[in-house]
């Protein structure tokens, strides 16, 4: 939650390549498991966060992204946890 806060440009990058990895290896890991919907979530979001071609948004909307995407990875995890707890 960094991101919603007043940091250097340098950071910003910094984040969105790391977002831009961890995403692809989420699209990978999901994919093994045939989940193609959440494959195709993690596949434009590894795109949008991408930081070779700056798509701007504006700082109000990116903070907006940056909560929903937290959100949804928070229900990810959580939803993994208990399919996996079930098994």
């Amino acid at each position: 939650m960094a991101c919603l806060l007043d940091m250097p440009y340098g950071f910003y990058q910094f984040v969105r390549f790391v977002a831009m990895v961890a995403f692809g290896y989420l699209a990978y890991s999901v994919m093994k498991r045939n989940r193609k919907n959440e494959m195709f979530i993690y596949i434009a979001l590894a795109f949008l966060f991408q930081p070779f071609i700056k798509i701007a948004l504006g700082r109000t909307i990116w903070n907006i992204v940056d909560v929903i995407t937290a959100i949804g990875l928070l229900i990810s995890v959580i939803k993994d946890t208990k399919i996996k707890l079930s098994r």
